[in-house]
C-alpha cells in the first residue's frame, strides 16, 4: 500500500538540492550537482525525498504540482538586511548625484541619524506594519529566510522595540527570521565626544536582550568616523561573553581592519567588506569566517570598487551575498537582482552565487543546519524559477513553498 504524503513536485527540469556538509569555498562553490528529470515529495511540511523521477514510488500524494519543466532551488536566504525601520530616505538620492559621500551626508544628521529620528517616532505596531510589507516583496522574490539587524534606535527604548517588533514579524509571516542587535550602527549626537560611555550603555541592554529572546547575534560599524578597531574588540568581546554570536560591518568603505578583527574573535561572518586588505582576506579563510558581500549597496552609492570577490574566494574565503535592504544606501528587497550585480561587477560564476544565497547565506546566520538545501527532513522551502533566463531586475519566481505550503503565486503576489 502506498505511502500518504502531502505533496509531490513532480517533472521538475533541474532541481539544485545545494546539499552540502558546510559552507562552500574556493573550488567546491564551482561544484554545483543538477539532477535533471526530478521529483520532490512533501510531508507536513518537510522534505520527504529529492531526487530522480521514481524516487516517488512506494508514495501517494495528496496534491501534485506539475513544475513544468522548470528549475527547483531551496529558497533563498538573506544574511544581511535592515528590514525594521521608520521612514524613508530619498531625498539623499539628490545628494548622492551631487556627488556627496555617504560619510558627509552622516555629518549633516542624514544617513543613519536620520533613520533614527523616524525609527524613534514610530509605534511598534507602525514598524510591525512596515515590516511586513517589505517582507511580502522578499517572499515574492524567492527569500525564505532572512537576518534582520536593529541599530536605528541608538536607545534603550527604541532598539528594544525595534528588536520586539521583529521578533513579532517572525511570528506574524512566513519568511523566517534571525535577529541582530546592532546598537552600535552609529554614534548618537549627544555621545559624538563620548563614544565609550555610548558603548557601555549598548552593552547594558544585553542581559535584557538575552533574558527575551530577542537576538541571537551582536553587531557593530567598524567604519572611519564610526567606531574604531580597539573600540569594536572590546565591545564584540564582550557581547560574545553574553553568549552572543558575533558580526562585524567590515571595512566598508576604508580598510580598517575590520576583517583581520571578524577573523581574529571568529565571527560567524564579516559584512560589506570592499576595502579589505589582502592581509584580512588571508585571515578570513583562515579562521572560516564567512564574508557576506553586498554589491547591491556599492551599485546604489554610485561606488566604482565592488568587494574583491574573486581574490576572496581563489583565497579560500566562504562567500555569500546579502541585499543589505535599508532605507538609505541599498533600498532594495529583490536578491535576485543582486545576483545579477554579483556576476556583473563581482564577476562571480553562477554556481558560485547560487552557493552563496543558499548554503553559505544559511551559515553565515546560524541556519546552515536548516535553511539553504533542499534535503530529507529539512523544511520544505522551495522555490520554482521561471528559467533558463538571464534578464535582469525582473523577478523570475514561478513559485514559492514554504514549509511545505505555497506562499507566493505564479505572478509572483504573496497569498494572503
Amino acid at each position: 500500500m502506498p505511502k500518504q504524503i502531502d505533496t509531490i513536485l513532480t517533472n521538475i527540469g533541474q532541481l539544485l538540492t545545494m546539499e552540502s556538509g558546510g559552507p562552500r569555498t574556493g573550488g567546491s562553490m564551482q561544484d554545483l550537482h543538477v539532477t535533471e528529470d526530478a521529483v520532490i515529495g512533501i510531508s507536513d511540511g518537510r522534505i520527504v525525498f529529492a531526487g530522480h523521477q521514481g524516487a516517488e514510488e512506494g508514495y501517494e500524494a495528496r496534491d501534485i504540482i506539475d513544475c513544468g519543466g522548470r528549475l527547483v532551488t531551496p529558497g533563498l536566504v538573506d544574511p544581511h538586511t535592515h528590514l525594521v525601520f521608520g521612514g524613508s530616505r530619498e531625498k539623499e538620492l539628490n545628494l548622492k548625484i551631487q556627488g556627496m559621500s555617504y560619510l558627509d551626508i552622516l555629518a549633516q544628521g542624514g544617513g543613519i541619524l536620520s533613520t533614527v529620528k523616524d525609527t524613534k517616532a514610530a509605534s511598534e505596531e507602525e514598524l510591525i506594519e512596515k515590516g511586513l510589507f517589505h517582507l511580502g516583496r522578499m517572499l515574492s522574490y524567492g527569500i525564505t529566510t532572512a537576518e534582520v539587524k536593529s541599530g536605528y534606535g541608538l536607545d534603550k527604548d527604541t532598539e528594544l522595540k525595534q528588536l520586539t517588533a521583529a521578533k513579532k514579524l517572525g511570528e506574524r509571516q512566513p519568511v523566517d527570521l534571525v535577529t541582530t542587535f546592532m546598537g552600535a550602527h552609529a554614534i548618537p549626537p549627544e555621545y559624538r565626544n563620548s563614544p565609550d560611555e555610548f558603548l557601555n550603555r549598548m552593552l547594558q541592554l544585553l542581559p535584557e536582550i538575552k533574558e527575551k529572546g530577542l537576538a541571537q547575534f551582536a553587531d557593530i560599524f567598524t567604519e572611519t568616523g564610526v567606531f574604531t578597531v580597539s573600540q569594536s574588540r572590546d565591545y564584540l568581546k564582550k557581547a560574545s561573553e553574553a553568549g552572543f554570536g558575533l558580526k562585524i560591518h567590515a571595512d566598508e568603505i576604508d580598510p580598517l581592519g575590520g576583517a583581520e578583527l571578524a577573523a581574529e574573535l571568529h565571527a560567524v561572518s564579516a559584512d560589506h567588506l570592499v576595502g579589505a586588505s589582502d592581509e584580512g582576506i588571508e585571515k578570513l579563510a583562515e579562521s572560516g569566517t564567512i564574508a557576506v558581500l553586498l554589491p547591491g549597496t556599492t551599485f546604489y552609492l554610485g561606488k566604482h570598487t565592488y568587494a574583491r570577490a574573486r581574490e576572496m574566494i581563489d583565497a579560500g574565503v566562504r562567500v555569500s551575498l546579502a541585499t543589505d535592504f535599508n532605507p538609505g544606501s541599498s533600498p532594495t528587497e529583490n536578491l535576485q537582482l543582486i545576483m545579477s550585480i554579483a556576476a556583473l561587477h563581482l564577476k562571480m560564476t553562477a554556481e558560485e552565487i547560487w552557493h552563496a544565497v543558499t548554503v553559505n547565506a544559511a551559515y553565515a546566520i546560524g541556519k546552515g543546519e536548516e535553511a539553504g538545501q533542499i534535503k530529507a527532513g529539512r523544511a520544505a522551502d522551495i522555490v520554482i524559477w521561471e528559467a533558463p533566463n538571464y534578464h535582469y531586475g525582473v523577478n523570475h519566481v514561478h513559485r514559492v513553498i514554504k514549509n511545505g505550503k505555497t506562499v507566493v503565486s505564479r505572478e509572483g503576489a504573496a497569498l494572503g
